[in-house]
């Protein structure tokens, strides 16, 4: 009775064997296709063959590592940071330009931990998933303060004072979830802006009262001097008041970026109005190129903000649409309210924004002027230019002089307009973009306020 249950086992067992045997033979053949385009090794028995692709195997291996060394070799002299995380956020690697920019200690490639375990940002883990859930590059720039314990050795200047830094990152997405951020150190770039606004800040604060003491003189010059000298006294004049009004309009500038919000009375602000009020005050400009004003939206829109600095907004840039459009044309004022994106966050979800878009009838913006418009002292359009063509009157005589009665003509613009406009719009909380219009073909500045 015994012997039955022998045999059967020695039975089952046989057969796990020829089976586990099949198997084997069935991977090495799948191994061994790997070397079917190679004649010499078809004449070889198997176990050499095996050999040869374990060899081949290996050789593969470690061009591969050389060549992951000398990549990874070569980010470590980059002069930038490079830190890689996988689909777990995970920190798989960083170069030691990361490590210094991000602060990050005790990282070591072979244990990898939550990139959260050394970095606490907000930005850069939004740069990550965004990249990860959209898979396409994406660039951020963002302020990164550093931690409370101290820096790395080597670090830069400003991690070593304790100071915030702006940072730069260009993500991009790898396989299987894991994603790669470039960083750039922007804060050089920062503090030399703020060097030379600040010089230029100081200059123009200097020159103010000579200017001043120039333009007396100036007017009074015509009343004691004799055709032509009169015509071009009134010249200098207004040169010297172009000169004035650049040098207030960059002091404006630098109170506004340095203290934005405390000089802004804010108080409700009737938007339709306040627009009409302003278009009133520039019209005499806008009658002699029979430009219109076309306003279209809500009649009553209420704004909490500071009606000083909104004048100055509209101001500006009817001033430019003026000064660009076509003649017999319209000036078109769209507004419209829409939810703002906290709205879905706001308790009674009636949190919304008001988008004022306006739109000329010029020539519009060239394409590589769009991302500078909002720069300080940029003219990209040509017709700015301060150069005049060649008249081809006499030398000494200008076109003002030789015209009895001259045209009304623009001066050129300081450059400094809509970065006012912008500096008092990011105040009221707001945000400016500037395009072209599709159907007009002239500028389009689209302004976006929180509604009370």
């Amino acid at each position: 009775m015994a012997v039955l249950p022998f045999l059967f086992g020695l039975t089952l067992g046989i057969g796990l064997c020829l089976c586990q045997q099949f198997w084997i033979r069935k991977q090495l053949r799948q191994m061994l296709q790997m070397l079917q385009n190679d004649g010499s090794s078809i004449s070889l028995p198997i176990v050499s063959r095996l050999r040869r692709a374990i060899a081949m195997s290996n050789r593969e291996r470690e061009q591969l590592q050389a060549e992951i060394l000398a990549w990874q070799h070569l980010l470590q002299i980059a002069p930038f940071g490079f830190l890689q995380v996988d689909e777990e956020n995970q920190l798989i690697w960083c170069n030691h330009q990361a490590q210094q920019l991000l602060h990050i200690q005790k990282w070591h490639p072979e244990h990898p931990r939550l990139l959260l375990k050394f970095v606490r940002d907000y930005e850069l883990d939004q740069l990550i998933e965004q990249t990860r859930e959209q898979q396409e590059p994406a660039v951020r720039e963002w302020v990164f303060h550093p931690a409370s314990h101290p820096p790395l050795q080597g670090a830069p200047q400003e991690m070593l004072q304790g100071r915030a830094l702006t940072l730069r990152g260009y993500s991009w997405p790898l396989p299987q979830g894991q994603v790669g951020v470039f960083l750039e150190n922007r804060q050089p770039l920062v503090e030399l802006a703020q060097a030379r606004n600040q010089w230029v800040s100081d200059l123009a604060h200097e020159l103010r009262t000579p200017l001043t003491s120039i333009q007396l003189v100036a007017e009074m010059l015509p009343a004691h001097l004799q055709p032509p000298w009169t015509q071009r006294a009134e010249r200098l004049l207004g040169e010297i008041n172009r000169l004035i009004e650049l040098v207030q309009e960059w002091l404006e500038l630098c109170h506004l970026e340095a203290e934005p919000y405390k000089n802004l009375s804010r108080q409700p602000v009737e938007l339709k109005s306040l627009i009409h009020r302003v278009w009133q005050t520039i019209e005499p400009l806008a009658r002699q190129k029979q430009l219109t004003l076309s306003y279209s939206g809500p009649d009553l829109v209420s704004l909490l903000a500071d009606e000083s600095a909104l004048t100055r907004v509209f101001l500006n840039i009817f001033d430019n649409s003026i000064c660009h459009s076509l003649p017999q044309q319209q000036i078109q004022v769209v507004v419209t309210l829409r939810p703002s994106p906290e709205a879905s966050t706001h308790p009674t979800g009636e949190s919304t924004s008001v988008l004022i878009d306006m739109i000329d009838s010029g020539a519009g913006f060239r394409e590589s002027d769009l991302p500078h418009v909002f720069e300080r002292l940029y003219r990209g359009d040509p017709a700015r230019s301060r150069q005049a063509p060649h008249s081809g009157l006499p030398p000494g005589v200008s076109a003002t002089e030789s015209a009895p009665n001259p045209p009304y003509a623009r001066t050129a613009g300081s450059g400094l307009g809509l970065a006012i406009v912008k500096q008092i719009v990011q105040a009221h909380n707001g945000t400016i973009h500037a395009k072209n219009h599709p159907e007009t073909g002239g500028a389009w500045l689209q302004i976006q306020l929180p509604y009370s």
